[in-house]
């Protein structure tokens, strides 16, 4: 069925005022000020958004879709995600990610959970690799993953300056680097590699040593948790201001706060005063990792697990708290994510883009409806398609 949504002030992210949008298939069709249809033109539905915002799908890229966790042994594993943790945060598209636990959490489950979800309506991707160092892919050489696995864009995350992390090398990362480089290349993907980034105050030294000592773009590292602590954050900044990408985690607790992590919204709009380029930051929820809180020691104090929801909730904050303009707030859930990962199709409204929208009713940012791939996912802000086990 063609859909036409009618009468919303369309972001692009880009605000490009009162526009209407035609949905034919998976597709954008054609996006005009005014688009009038003979009444003969059948079937077609038609969607009101006056007194709407009309903006992209939203870009989740570093999701635990298999679960995380297990830093306080296996009844900490968290849960896989479900369909409505995306959707009812506005999120039509998700990279899946492995972290701590590279054994029970493996690249055939990850690939086949990605698969589940583009099945129930949503665009999922994936990294290969975990934590660890070597890197446990899925046929044995990160190059080959990305070649041969559509799905697979890139690797990670791997983790450095954590004490949960191989502890690798300048020499290893380097490697690392240049397989994902060298797949992205050859299968025309972003071959990103995606680090995790731990309280230690190496911060990105590793990743500015392969940067200094190698040939390898600053541009083929993707590091998150940028906002973990103040002096990882100001270490994040001059890293984007050098062309670098940094990722804030909106998944969070009060604790964390309390011990000095940087609020997501606030993260932004202190990055953007100390001059950092918006193009070169993100957000992602972190969704369904723990939130381990360990001592001074290494030893586990209390877990938390990561929402999807969180990444909604700080554009939201980014906006109406800290007064960030709706199309700098959107284009760290949408067009820079989608343009880091190379994913063309994603991230903006456009003629021929893919009908990823989300509606949004304009003075409260509260979420109306869920479109993703031409598909109703969220109407009236409820779920209208539900995952396959979900009540």
């Amino acid at each position: 069925m063609i859909k036409i949504i009618m009468n919303g002030e369309v972001y692009a992210p880009e605000p490009l005022g009162k526009k209407d949008i035609v949905i034919t298939g998976t597709s954008i069709g054609y996006m005009d000020d005014k688009i009038s249809l003979p009444a003969s033109f059948v079937p077609i539905e038609v969607i009101d958004a006056e007194g709407m915002i009309v903006v992209p799908g939203f870009i989740d890229s570093h999701v635990h879709i298999i679960g995380g966790g297990g830093e306080g042994g296996y009844k900490t594993r968290t849960p896989e995600i479900q369909l409505t943790d995306a959707t009812l945060a506005g999120i039509t598209t998700l990279v899946g990610v492995i972290g701590t636990d590279g054994t029970t959490r493996t690249m055939p489950s990850l690939i086949a959970k990605a698969r589940a979800l583009e099945e129930e309506g949503i665009t999922c991707y994936a990294h290969t690799g975990s934590y660890q160092v070597p890197v446990k892919t899925l046929t044995g050489k990160i190059e080959d993953d990305l070649i041969l696995v559509d799905r697979i864009l890139g690797a990670g995350e791997i983790a450095i300056a954590d004490h949960r992390s191989s502890q690798p090398t300048v020499r290893e990362i380097a490697k690392i680097a240049s397989a994902a480089r060298i797949g992205g290349l050859l299968s025309g993907k972003a071959g990103i590699v995606n680090i995790h980034v731990g309280d230690s105050l190496d911060h990105l030294q590793v990743i500015e040593d392969v940067i200094g000592t190698t040939e390898i773009p600053i541009s083929q590292f993707y590091p998150t948790h940028i906002n973990r602590n103040h002096h990882l954050f100001e270490a994040g900044i001059n890293y984007a201001k050098r062309g670098g990408y940094i990722d804030f985690t909106t998944s969070t607790i009060q604790k964390f706060l309390d011990d000095g992590e940087v609020k997501s919204a606030q993260a932004l709009k202190k990055a953007l005063e100390a001059g950092a380029d918006i193009n070169r930051i993100t957000f992602t929820s972190d969704g369904q990792a723990s939130l381990p809180d360990f001592d001074e020691s290494g030893h586990l104090r209390g877990l938390k697990i990561g929402k999807c929801s969180s990444l909604f909730e700080a554009f939201c904050e980014a906006i109406l708290i800290e007064n960030v303009p709706i199309q700098t707030a959107l284009k760290v859930i949408t067009e820079n994510p989608a343009k880091i990962l190379k994913l063309s199709q994603k991230g903006v409204l456009k003629q021929g883009a893919d009908a990823d929208i989300v509606m949004l009713h304009k003075d409260t940012l509260a979420l109306n409806t869920v479109i993703a791939k031409g598909q109703t996912m969220v109407q009236n802000g409820k779920a209208v398609v539900k995952g396959t086990f979900e009540q």
